[in-house]
């Protein structure tokens, strides 16, 4: 039983990294943190962004969360779990998909094409506003189609 209640905690904490990650995004790096994402709205020159210290911030979170909570295989462990899930996925879903890090992803699935349009619909400005879809797994549905 005890193992149903890790998993939701893991499953929970990915549905709450997607809906923090939207806030976040929204609210702080298209606020006062412009600033550094705005390095993720202009061309690249090297495979490293400013941006990408939002990720590593995220990274020492989880692997702290998890190291304090593997001693006693608490809640800690499971949440952060479920951040570097969400951080995995993020890397898959952002980087090697929508923005192409990594040439080799390529499909055809509606849903993964949805995700692209509206991350796509999000870099249409290179400023600080207008911008929109600001999620990373969920999309509007009157965007997306």
């Amino acid at each position: 039983m005890n193992y149903l209640i890790n998993i939701g905690i893991v499953l929970l904490t990915i549905a709450g990294m997607e809906a923090m990650s939207w806030g976040m995004h929204k609210y702080l790096f298209h606020g006062p943190l412009w600033f550094i994402h705005k390095t993720h709205h202009q061309q690249r020159h090297g495979w490293f962004e400013l941006n990408d210290i939002f990720s590593i911030l995220f990274a020492v979170i989880s692997l702290w969360l998890m190291w304090v909570g593997h001693f006693n295989l608490d809640y800690r462990l499971w949440i952060g779990l479920g951040i570097s899930l969400y951080g995995i996925i993020y890397f898959i879903f952002h980087d090697w998909f929508i923005h192409n890090r990594f040439k080799a992803f390529k499909s055809n699935n509606a849903y993964l094409q949805k995700i692209r349009r509206a991350h796509k619909m999000h870099h249409k400005s290179t400023e600080k506003w207008p911008s929109e879809e600001f999620g990373l797994l969920v999309v509007a549905k009157k965007k997306a189609n």
